[in-house]
């Protein structure tokens, strides 16, 4: 079966950097669009960052662009998400999605529209 599993949470000061990592078995990794989405305390799930299948091009949301990178190795079946320069308001349950698509406009597709996620890795930006 499907399984999506993270890695690489943390606490990490502001200014500091992270690497999540997101473990895909039970498809074809190589042939479908991933994401990465984050939810605060107290807030709703935000999406935060997409690749496509191939890797050939990503997305951001504003409040990460510049300062996050996805990736992804699909010999390796992974999903990399290296967060530098973080600031407090990154604290999140970060999780990873695997879209119905090899790609797709990230920006407009809801995140209901993602058939399978992982449980979630915590990170927390504090001093």
């Amino acid at each position: 079966q499907v399984q999506l599993q993270e890695s690489g949470g943390g606490l990490a000061q502001p200014g500091g950097s992270l690497r999540l990592s997101c473990a895909a078995s039970g498809f074809t990794f190589s042939s479908y669009a991933m994401s990465w989405a984050r939810q605060a305390p107290g807030k709703g799930l935000e999406w935060v960052s997409g690749i496509y299948s191939d890797g050939s091009d990503t997305y951001y949301a504003d409040s990460v662009k510049g300062r996050f990178t996805i990736s992804r190795d699909n010999t390796k079946n992974t999903l990399y998400l290296q967060m530098n320069n973080l600031k407090p308001e990154d604290t999140a349950l970060y999780y990873c999605a695997k879209a119905l698509r090899p790609i797709l406009v990230f920006t407009t597709t809801p995140l209901k529209e993602y058939d399978y996620w992982g449980q979630g890795t915590q990170v927390t930006v504090s001093s």
